[in-house]
């Protein structure tokens, strides 16, 4: 229940008045002109805007009036109080409407009815609250019996606004007036409202009076003014409801913002067989197709389309016809009207230059336009429209770049779930990694690559995963972790192999031992269908129809587009020839970051690698990095080969030697009897090998300054691999090669002294001419701090934002999304820094890296390598900061050329 609203302005608006100045809180529209237009949209939010907008183009729109944003920035910061002057331009705003109209609110003879929607700049369908026929009492729907003749209509108005009002302002569950109805029903025997007389829906008001009543203790209010204060106070506080926020944390739209609320006069679509209500989209917004697309219904209001209690009919004969519907479209069934419609939404199209989503009423013949805003539409619409509108001729090349949304371009890559297939939701988590597959559970990396290499579809589901669990995942056609963040081990490994993934799905309990999991009250054993929505974070039962994705002539169209457009450079994480060749087919300039511990998990490998950690001297590492050599080469020959000449960054072994060895004894004992290693000897070293935060450990360069001859190994397997490419006539490889984890400008000379004399004695071994370059990964404060220092001796920076944003924080990535999303509800962080950078903390870092860096030497090529490198926001201010690329997983590559192309535009404009 809203009271504040009931009682109309009050609280502290008086003591406050002395110290405001005069604001304007309301602006009118309609009868042929407006206060404000469609740029005043921060202000008056999409609607309101669009409203004035309509009205000024001489549209048929009932007349209103809009409360500004603003008024709802106050509401909030001011106990859920009104600003003083509210109260007096409403009224004002009211009496322009009555005059327009000839209708005066609350006259029971010649009743002036409103609608009370919202409407926030950003457009969020359905998340807020709407009140419909507002002004009816006991004595007005008399009124508006005579008026109009039909006594029917009016008490089906009136019946429609209690329920609507109940529910959106009292609190009131619709379900109570749901079953009221159906009890009517029932005893008539009739299915449909429509079948419903005058008397009949006397007699439903009556039930629906007594119920508010015996409910709440009073009768339903029958003044219109506390109705209407009721409305408007209900309306801003819907915008603090559960599923707006939980709409706005999904499309990262700021609390700040508000909400506008826009009252207008009610037109009747439900005032016989001459009037109707409807949707409507001037193109297809699921396909992009250009063709009117919707449906309407005769005699009905808005909330009877989507409530689904009646089927609408299509607009046009043409899709009635493909539908195979028997009802009349509102083309056969009102010719006149859709004769103007069409024209409207036409005019509509034209003035705003984008498809537009438009709802409309007909009253007794007459058309009345409710609303327009720019449609929302798919990923797949979205490409075809923009490209279309540009052929057309209505926009330019560079504005239908700018209106299709970057990360939607991961529909467009990855299977997709059909929209119009149901969805049992058993759990949710994170949306790691787009697409969608439905397989059996298995929930060992093992069983995944056994069932999966004899061509059954699998969902690896873990608690957590490690790079031990890469070739399960390999096999696996989507992965669940019931652990983890958005830039865990999981999710990054599933989005370098274009897996779907949900991660840190905490309802999901894992019993290993009797091969099930539980979630929501449900258990699921080993090998059961599920399927996961890595795009939303949901996890289904069964199988889901599935849409494959289609790389069209417009996708190639507009991408060229952007690449004329963009300036920085784009780049793929990449460590296999797969992720490669799907980089190159994404259109990568490069590979950004090749994790070579990557290649180290394979089976051909790891009993090498452990024979290098167990060894008890440098001797015995060397002879053991000798057997691993020839292979971390080939590695590269096949990396060089894809790349064709393009730079290659290869990070040198980085994560801590601990994460290599088995850890239980039950997994020691069969990885001693896979590779003859001795079973207490595996055992000792990992527990010597211990960490109490590895995070912060014997890791990244240090241990190529402990054991040099790990890091001379991995230089040596470089520079040999791009001499063979050489030798076999091939595009010369431009090798980069990256030191991780460097604090200090010490440690920056060893490792370069290190690569140089390596790389130096290959190529007089092999007598041919490599031009490599040499850096280091930024991924601590210090090291941005003192990246001057680094420059001595760095060609380049390459800022891995993942772990900077840890050191930064002081969070652990893999735990994080236990409790960010505590801090996200709360306003303390706007957005998951592991998804989103964080610019002015770890951006600082960046911009100070990147000015000490560039003042030390000019010539310092910089970029960004984490995750971050595939959102769109992060790549704005890597624009902006002016770095020279950035690199994200192959899966990405679109979506980074077209937020690059999108934030070198924007850029631009800033300098206009």
């Amino acid at each position: 229940m809203i009271s504040p609203a009931l009682s109309g302005p009050g609280g502290g608006e008086e003591a406050m008045a002395d110290t405001m100045v005069k604001t304007r809180w309301v602006y009118a529209f309609g009868g042929g002109g407006a206060d404000g237009d469609a740029s005043m949209k921060n202000l008056l939010g999409g609607k309101g805007a669009n409203l004035a907008e309509m009205s000024s183009l001489g549209l048929p729109v009932p007349p209103g009036f809009t409360i500004t944003t603003e008024a709802c920035t106050f509401y909030y910061a001011n106990g859920k109080s009104y600003p003083a002057e509210l109260k007096a331009q409403v009224a004002e705003g009211l009496k322009k409407v009555e005059s327009l109209t000839g209708k005066t609110f609350g006259d029971p003879a010649n009743p002036l009815l409103v609608s009370v929607r919202s409407g926030a700049r950003a457009s969020m369908p359905g998340m807020m609250d709407t009140v419909l026929n507002l002004g009816l009492n006991d004595e007005t729907v008399d009124g508006l019996a005579k008026l109009s003749g039909d006594r029917r209509f009016a008490f089906d108005s009136y019946r429609r606004f209690i329920q609507m009002y109940s529910n959106v302002v009292l609190g009131l569950d619709h379900h109570m007036f749901e079953e009221i109805l159906d009890e009517h029903k029932d005893r008539l025997d009739v299915r449909v409202d429509t079948a419903l007389s005058a008397e009949d829906w006397e007699a439903v008001v009556a039930d629906y009076k007594r119920a508010v009543e015996g409910e709440r203790g009073e009768p339903f209010p029958q003044d219109p003014n506390a109705q209407l204060w009721g409305a408007i106070g209900a309306v801003f506080a819907s915008w603090m409801n559960d599923r707006a926020k939980f709409y706005r944390r999904m499309h990262d739209i700021p609390e700040s913002w508000g909400t506008a609320v826009n009252v207008q006069s009610m037109v009747f679509g439900n005032m016989g067989e001459s009037s109707a209500t409807g949707v409507a989209f001037t193109r297809n917004p699921s396909t992009g197709e250009n063709r009117l697309y919707g449906e309407f219904l005769i005699n009905a209001q808005g909330e009877d389309v989507v409530a689904g209690i009646r089927t609408p009919q299509p607009l046009t004969k043409a899709a009635r016809e493909e539908m195979g519907d028997v009802q009349p479209s509102m083309e056969e069934a009102l010719p006149e009207v859709f004769t103007q419609f069409k024209a409207v939404v036409e005019k509509l199209e034209k003035h705003y230059r984008d498809m537009q989503d438009i709802e409309f009423t007909v009253e007794k013949g007459r058309l009345y336009m409710l609303q327009t805003r720019n449609g929302k539409r798919t990923a797949k619409a979205a490409l075809k429209i923009a490209v279309d509108l540009a052929s057309e001729g209505l926009i330019g090349k560079e504005e239908a770049v700018m209106r299709v949304e970057p990360q939607s371009m991961d529909q467009l890559l990855h299977p997709t779930i059909d929209p119009a297939s149901p969805r049992d939701v058993i759990a949710t988590g994170l949306p790691a990694s787009p697409g969608a597959a439905t397989g059996k559970v298995v929930f060992t990396a093992e069983e995944a690559e056994k069932l999966g290499g004899a061509g059954e579809a699998v969902i690896l589901m873990r608690e957590e995963t490690s790079p031990e669990d890469i070739r399960g995942m390999d096999a696996a056609r989507g992965i669940v972790t019931a652990r983890g963040g958005m830039t865990s081990h999981a999710a990054v490994v599933a989005r370098g192999m274009g897996r779907p993934c949900v991660s840190g799905a905490g309802e999901i309990h894992i019993d290993m031992k009797a091969g099930e999991f539980r979630a929501r009250g449900r258990t699921f054993k080993a090998y059961d269908i599920i399927t996961i929505d890595g795009s939303t974070g949901e996890v289904l039962a069964g199988a889901v129809k599935m849409i494959e994705p289609e790389l069209s002539g417009d996708f190639a169209t507009l991408m060229g587009w952007a690449d004329a457009v963009r300036r920085l450079k784009v780049r793929a994480n990449a460590e296999t020839a797969l992720d490669a060749q799907t980089a190159r087919q994404f259109g990568a300039e490069g590979i950004g970051l090749c994790r070579t511990e990557h290649m180290f998990f394979d089976p051909a490998r790891i009993a090498a690698v452990r024979e290098m950690i167990l060894a008890d001297d440098e001797a015995g590492r060397r002879g053991a990095l000798e057997k691993i050599l020839p292979m971390q080469r080939q590695d590269f020959v096949e990396l060089f080969k894809i790349m064709e000449g393009l730079p290659v960054t290869i990070r040198l072994l980085d994560p801590p030697l601990h994460e290599f060895l088995p850890h239980s004894e039950e997994d020691v004992a069969s990885v001693a009897e896979a590779t003859g290693l001795d079973p207490k000897k595996l055992l000792r070293r990992a527990q010597e090998l211990h960490e109490v935060n590895p995070m912060l450990g014997h890791r990244g360069c240090r241990l190529g300054v402990a054991y040099p001859e790990i890091y001379e190994m991995q230089v040596r397997a470089i520079v040999e691999a791009a001499c063979e490419v050489v030798a076999e006539g091939r595009p010369a490889p431009i090798p980069e090669i990256m030191h991780p984890l460097v604090a200090k400008g010490e440690e920056m000379k060893f490792l370069r002294d290190l690569t140089d004399r390596t790389a130096k004695k290959v190529i007089e071994e092999k007598g041919c001419q490599i031009d490599y370059k040499v850096g280091t990964m930024i991924e601590l404060p210090r090291a941005a701090i003192r990246a001057a220092d680094l420059a001595e001796n760095a060609e380049f920076f390459s800022f891995g934002t993942n772990d900077l944003t840890q050191t930064t924080f002081g969070i652990s990535r893999d735990d994080s999304g236990r409790f960010l999303g505590y801090y996200i509800d709360k306003g303390i962080f706007e957005k998951d820094p592991f998804v989103s950078l964080d610019t002015e903390g770890v951006g600082d870092l960046i911009r100070i890296a990147a000015e000490r860096g560039r003042a030390a030497r000019p010539d310092v090529k910089l970029g960004i390598c984490g995750e971050h490198g595939g959102d769109p926001a992060s790549i704005q201010f890597c624009e902006t900061i002016g770095l020279d690329y950035v690199s994200c997983s192959p899966y990405r590559v679109p979506i980074a050329r077209l937020a690059a192309a999108q934030a070198a535009i924007g850029e631009r404009e800033k300098d206009r």
